[in-house]
């Protein structure tokens, strides 16, 4: 694995921080350990409790974070990579604990110490797992927070903004761990180069360069451009060589996501192959439907009795129908009527355009900020999205998904780029990238990149994290109006 200064998160405490907490959570599952088995007699009694003394475990202690220590550095667990996740770190902690265990168990059958509670060991095994790995969770909580106070974030400008430069970008900005600030990009094509991409501006032609470093106080430049502006490609680097910032540059092979690229050496000679990638078919999409209708029929009883609640209160406020249809556009764009409860007036519909021309919103971003259309009831829907409970109709019909991109209207698609229609290459979610990152306050465009990146990325344990995300977000009603 590269451990370039590039893969570094770029903030890090001293090094020596996480061995020394490593080692006071070790105690400390050893003292709860030996709590548990001694005081409390979990499982089964201790056979004599004459023999329950903490001392004699104490060399142990020692022993078995010495071994931890070892495996924990031998892993690059104390390596503060950009972009690793949680159960990456995980993974480490248990197999570590693995290890260290079988050995300190060997060590009591071997030497047979005046202790010999191998249940004790196993309870040690289980709590270090927890204390690091909830540690480890901790201090992404905590990161994560700095982040969105702005600390610890490199400012990246990319150059270069046709496909593979929106690529880099959408993963930039959909992994917010990965502690990227993208504050803009630069590009020859006058369209792009003096419009922006969501909140990302565009800061001109690629001649600017030494002037948005200057100016923007850059850290990273990461260049975008088609491998046959080479000459350029090289005269770019040179210049942020002599500014000295980082640069990167990103390799167009053939446009491709990595992913698709199947990489084999001939005695030091790389042969790449391509891998055609095809997004949601076979396996995948059986497996992200049967997430869907699995979380949705054992939930029903309780989203059922909501609905009730919901309809009664809608029905009390001004007595007007209690649901909302509309057609919406869903996979390859085939349209279908989505169901919600309603928000809004009975002829909201009819006053949408005129409130788009008013307030300067963007017409294909569907939510208008302070909207006079909504009544009372459905104020409080839309800020707790209650009001999206019907749309699991349509997820047992197959029209939707919980989890993918927010299904468009036809008037909205009229309005699509190109490369925004990659969005409806699956079927629409009720939550998705964008639900966790801000929701109604995220742009369009940002909200593109973010679903061409889940659909780029989707697992079954991805679509699992972001329904766990979404509960905190709508609790804290995060850009919810």
């Amino acid at each position: 694995m590269n451990h370039s200064p590039f893969n570094e998160h770029p903030l890090q405490e001293p090094r020596w921080i996480q061995p020394i907490l490593d080692g006071a959570l070790v105690v400390a599952a050893f003292v709860v350990a030996y709590i548990v088995r001694y005081d409390w007699q979990v499982v089964r009694p201790v056979i004599d409790p004459s023999r329950s003394s903490f001392g004699p475990y104490l060399p142990f202690v020692v022993i078995y974070y010495a071994l931890l220590l070892l495996s924990f550095q031998g892993n690059g667990l104390y390596r503060n990579l950009r972009g690793r996740t949680w159960w990456e770190e995980l993974g480490i902690i248990i197999n570590s604990t693995m290890v260290a265990t079988v050995i300190l168990l060997a060590l009591f059958f071997i030497f047979q110490p005046l202790v010999t509670s191998r249940l004790m060991l196993v309870y040690v095994a289980a709590l270090t797992i927890v204390f690091l790995g909830g540690a480890r969770l901790a201090r992404r909580a905590i990161l994560a927070h700095l982040r969105t106070k702005g600390i610890g974030l490199q400012s990246v400008l990319l150059v270069g903004m046709g496909e593979t430069g929106r690529a880099v970008l959408r993963t930039m900005i959909s992994r917010g761990e990965l502690a990227y600030r993208v504050v803009g990009y630069l590009d020859d094509n006058p369209e792009r180069g003096e419009g922006s991409l969501g909140r990302v501006p565009g800061l001109g032609r690629t001649d600017n360069l030494r002037a948005a470093v200057k100016s923007h106080s850059i850290d990273l430049v990461v260049i975008t451009l088609r491998w046959k502006e080479y000459d350029r490609i090289m005269e770019l680097s040179r210049v942020c060589r002599e500014l000295g910032v980082q640069v990167r540059v990103v390799p167009d092979i053939f446009q491709l996501n990595m992913r698709q690229v199947q990489v084999e050496n001939l005695d030091g000679i790389p042969l790449l192959g391509v891998n055609e990638t095809v997004v949601f078919q076979g396996t995948s999409r059986f497996y992200k439907r049967a997430l869907d209708l699995g979380l949705t029929l054992l939930t029903a009883p309780v989203w059922l009795v909501v609905m009730a609640v919901v309809a009664l209160l809608i029905k009390w406020d001004d007595g007007g129908e209690v649901l909302y249809s509309q057609v919406r556009i869903g996979e390859g764009g085939k349209p279908f009527r989505m169901y919600k409860f309603r928000t809004m007036i009975p002829n909201a519909d009819s006053l949408r355009q005129q409130l788009i021309e008013a307030t300067g919103q963007d017409p294909r971003h569907p939510k208008i900020v302070d909207d006079p259309r909504i009544t009372r009831v459905g104020r409080l829907l839309r800020k707790t999205s209650l009001d999206e409970l019907p749309n699991l109709f349509n997820v047992l019909r197959g029209e939707m998904s919980l989890v993918g991109p927010r299904p468009p209207t036809p008037d909205e698609v009229a309005l699509y780029d190109e490369w925004h229609r990659q969005r409806l290459q699956i079927m629409p979610g009720m939550t998705g990238l964008w639900q966790i990152s801000g929701r109604s306050d995220v742009p369009f465009d940002e909200m593109c990149l973010m679903d061409i990146y889940y659909i780029e990325n989707w697992s079954v344990k991805y679509d699992l994290h972001i329904l766990l995300m979404t509960v905190p977000h709508v609790l804290l009603r995060n850009g919810a109006y």
